[in-house]
């Protein structure tokens, strides 16, 4: 399913949506479309729109300040790229860098991409006691990196058209 941006009135970025939701707010006139799919059309009785890639709201909403990205595996995965944090192969899973048997828990900073293989030989400990050096040191993740990465994490950690084209 392809993801549309949502963008308030003031054109700063909120969130994504599916495509039939941004259709469904065109069709409310609640949002206008910014930027469309070229080729592909959304058609039915009395309805004939292009796709949306971008949409943006046509009345100003109040977003409350977030200072941190809310934890997900799915975030974890996409803030690593998919890459085990141990070897750099595909990773498939989450690791904690501390072990929830030795107090860690499901944080950005103590929680890395791995794959399977290098989760189990980890196992429940450190990656010191386990000797397994990390390849890259785990991040918090600001709100807006987090949405770009959430959008990327559809297909295999690629951006979408519209938005590789802006950057």
């Amino acid at each position: 399913m392809r993801d549309t941006l949502v963008l308030n009135a003031s054109f700063e970025p909120l969130s994504t949506v599916s495509m039939n939701r941004a259709v469904v707010l065109v069709l409310q006139d609640k949002a206008v479309v910014e930027q469309s799919h070229p080729e592909l059309r959304v058609r039915a009785a009395a309805v004939d729109l292009p796709v949306p890639r971008v949409i943006r709201l046509c009345r100003y909403v109040r977003v409350p300040f977030r200072r941190h990205a809310p934890w997900s595996r799915r975030g974890v995965l996409a803030r690593d790229q998919h890459r085990c944090a141990y070897c750099g192969r595909r990773a498939t899973t989450v690791d904690h860098v501390l072990p929830k048997s030795q107090g860690g828990g499901d944080t950005w900073l103590n929680t890395v991409a791995s794959c399977a293989e290098d989760n189990h030989r980890k196992a429940a400990r450190t990656p010191e006691e386990a000797g397994m050096p990390l390849l890259r040191e785990p991040f918090v993740p600001s709100p807006q990196d987090a949405m770009l990465l959430a959008l990327g994490s559809g297909r295999r950690g690629t951006l979408p058209d519209w938005l590789a084209q802006s950057a």
